[in-house]
């Protein structure tokens, strides 16, 4: 069955426009919380990151979601995975974030996740959406929830992420710059590394609502490598506005990206006879991460592009460890989501392990020329399914005979075509991509 609002990563849009509107925001919390009560007794906690929006969707949200008779803890501007982790030592029915993660301060969106800090299955989030379709009604007086805010939530937070790191683990000597996107991470991330001895300096922590993912953060990385550079510092470490996403940057200025940082934090493992099982990518992973584990007889799997579907592939296999290259990386051995702070403080121990520096861990993982094209598509029959598509594909696969690969695929979140071209030689590379391209758009005219 088909669904009406969720996405691959909850719900999201344009703040004003509908689904992102108050209106909405109140049936939507009501919507969750009869849903969620009838698990029976109900406490829901809600935390947000730092866009402006993120004001009125939490008093919406606690409108509905009490109105329904559910209580609702309040955790202010924290990072995603800190729901997650906080929604199981509440011993919580769910959590909600009020995030539009990467995305620009006007875009919002809210993210779900079930007491034992997953993603809600399917059958849950159908449930919502079927009472979203019903008049909204409100529980006798008395049995109207209650609100709190939890006033310790980055204390606890930020101990849950030191306790990833075996007991005793200082960073002394180590100069990082950290960039926080001016989003969730902005007070807890500094304070994760300085406490573990790092000398941390602080970029992008001043958020005003307005500034979230402005210039700077995982998705624009240009401000952190110069800091590194200025700074003279070992690494740089760049979060996105909800941190659930983590990039880096080697003392020289390279950008190390989510298959990298997988790489180093998966190596560590097998080298310590922890991996259990394999690693899940997604189908954007470039071809010299697979490569790069085969040399080391670890399995990898691609999964399709979004958090939920390598967890869900993590789950069935019973491995440890997935990621994509945008920056999502899952520890299962440490927590539940994809989690920015943990997945950076994997990498920093995996170096300390092997006593050598970011870019020489790297080196281990030598990247396949990667083009990737987005293409806007405005709606109608879908370009990906006409023949010229599907036979100039066939042939550009053909073409490299084994040595790269061809994915199109429609965006879970814009409207674009996402044509990637991946191989040994970027300069055919890139000409396939291009090709691959204009007739998309050609097709789509």
């Amino acid at each position: 069955m088909s669904k009406k609002y969720f996405g691959t990563d909850g719900i999201r849009g344009r703040v004003g426009e509908y689904p992102i509107t108050p209106d909405f925001m109140l049936k939507l919390g009501w919507a969750a919380g009869m849903a969620f009560r009838k698990m029976g007794a109900c406490k829901v906690l809600v935390g947000k990151d730092t866009r402006i929006s993120g004001y009125m969707f939490e008093s919406a949200l606690e409108a509905g979601l009490t109105s329904a008779g559910a209580d609702v803890m309040l955790l202010g501007p924290m990072p995603t995975p800190a729901i997650a982790y906080l929604a199981r030592t509440f011993q919580a029915e769910a959590g909600i974030v009020i995030s539009a993660s990467h995305n620009p301060h006007d875009d919002n969106g809210i993210k779900f996740f079930s007491g034992k800090g997953t993603k809600l299955p399917d059958e849950l989030e159908l449930m919502i959406e079927e009472l979203l379709d019903t008049p909204m009604t409100v529980v006798e007086s008395s049995k109207i929830g209650k609100v709190s805010r939890i006033n310790d939530a980055s204390g606890r937070y930020i101990e849950f992420c030191k306790s990833s790191v075996p007991t005793g683990t200082t960073f002394c000597g180590l100069k990082i710059v950290i960039d926080c996107a001016h989003g969730a991470t902005y007070k807890v991330a500094p304070s994760v590394f300085r406490e573990l001895g790092a000398d941390v300096v602080v970029l992008s922590a001043q958020p005003n609502g307005l500034n979230i993912n402005d210039n700077c953060g995982s998705t624009h990385m240009g401000q952190l490598q110069a800091a590194v550079l200025s700074e003279h510092a070992d690494l740089g470490i760049a979060f996105d506005g909800d941190g659930d996403r983590v990039l880096m940057v080697d003392h020289t200025g390279a950008i190390v990206d989510g298959d990298e940082l997988l790489f180093i934090i998966a190596r560590d493992l097998h080298e310590r006879g922890k991996l259990q099982g394999g690693v899940v990518g997604t189908l954007m992973s470039n071809l010299g991460l697979e490569l790069a584990l085969a040399d080391l007889s670890i399995p990898f799997i691609r999964a399709n592009v979004g958090d939920r579907y390598v967890i869900a592939e993590l789950l069935e296999r019973n491995w440890l460890i997935g990621g994509e290259n945008s920056g999502h990386v899952v520890c299962f051995n440490h927590t539940t989501t994809g989690d920015a702070i943990i997945a950076a403080l994997q990498v920093l121990m995996a170096l300390k392990r092997r006593n050598e520096g970011l870019a020489l861990a790297r080196q281990a993982l030598r990247k396949c020329p990667q083009v990737l094209i987005n293409v806007r598509f405005g709606g109608g029959e879908s370009p990906l399914e006409h023949p010229a598509v599907k036979e100039a594909s066939a042939r550009v696969t053909q073409a490299m005979a084994g040595r790269g690969r061809v994915l199109l695929r429609k965006s879970g979140t814009e409207p674009l075509v996402r044509v990637m071209v991946e191989g040994e030689d970027e300069t055919l590379v890139r000409g396939y991509a291009e090709e691959l391209a204009k007739l998309v758009t050609e097709v789509s005219a």
